[in-house]
């Protein structure tokens, strides 16, 4: 079931459309509490890693180089379901992390707040 209640449609890896890099965005999100985690890109390869092994894997833009989410820090994100947009140019990663999801050591990467003009009270 999706957040509204609707069935799912089981999709295939051909339903992913990557860009013109082989990269598609994926937005990683806690399975039980909807909070958006963080952003990162995955390739072909990073897809099918995640696809196999259960846990989440990106392609890295700076570094060039495929990295397996906790691999040195210990905190995995265990992949509970992946879902594809209904464009086919994003993917969302609904997880269990094992610990922050970002680099700082925040539990999400979006921990920082832009003030929205005329909502100051």
């Amino acid at each position: 079931m999706d957040y509204a209640g609707e069935p799912v449609e089981v999709a295939s890896v051909e339903a992913v459309r990557f860009d013109e890099r082989g990269l598609v965005p994926c937005v990683v999100s806690h399975v039980a509490t909807g909070e958006v985690l963080m952003v990162a890109w995955m390739n072909r390869e990073s897809l099918a890693l995640t696809l196999e092994g259960g846990e989440t894997w990106f392609w890295s833009r700076s570094r060039k180089e495929l990295w397996h989410k906790g691999a040195t820090s210990g905190n995995t994100q265990r992949v509970r379901r992946l879902l594809v947009d209904c464009d086919g140019d994003t993917l969302l990663a609904l997880v269990e992390p094992a610990g922050p999801a970002c680099h700082t050591g925040h539990a999400s990467c979006f921990f920082r707040e832009l003030p929205l003009e005329g909502e100051r009270d």
